[in-house]
């Protein structure tokens, strides 16, 4: 059995150790990001109604407001980040079951 394979077979583990404890800060950040956007959102639509904005154009310019669309980016990046994350743990274990079955197979070649 190939020591190369074992040594990259353990960093591979330890990269998705850490993978793992990252994915717990980035859901985190996205659930206080979401928090925050639908707050904002909440309260500038309660501004434009008491300035007598009609309901139906509130839909329309709340989502346009920078204090808004700037909450909506802050959520998306955090949203990026956890899906790049929970991708990145995806790739790592495929490539673990990947070195995994060249281990098997220099195994029972012998």
């Amino acid at each position: 059995m190939s020591l190369d394979l074992v040594q990259e077979m353990n960093t591979k583990v330890a990269e998705l150790s850490t993978s793992i404890k990252l994915l717990s800060g980035y859901g985190k950040a996205l659930a206080e990001a979401e928090r925050d956007y639908k707050m904002e959102i909440t309260k500038e639509v309660f501004i434009l109604r008491d300035q007598k904005m009609p309901v139906t154009m509130i839909n329309l310019i709340v989502y346009g407001q920078h204090n808004v669309a700037e909450k909506r980016f802050k959520r998306d990046v955090a949203e990026a980040m956890y899906n790049a994350n929970q991708e990145h743990i995806n790739v790592t274990k495929l490539q673990l079951k990947i070195i995994e079955n060249q281990i098997q197979r220099e195994y029972y070649d012998k």
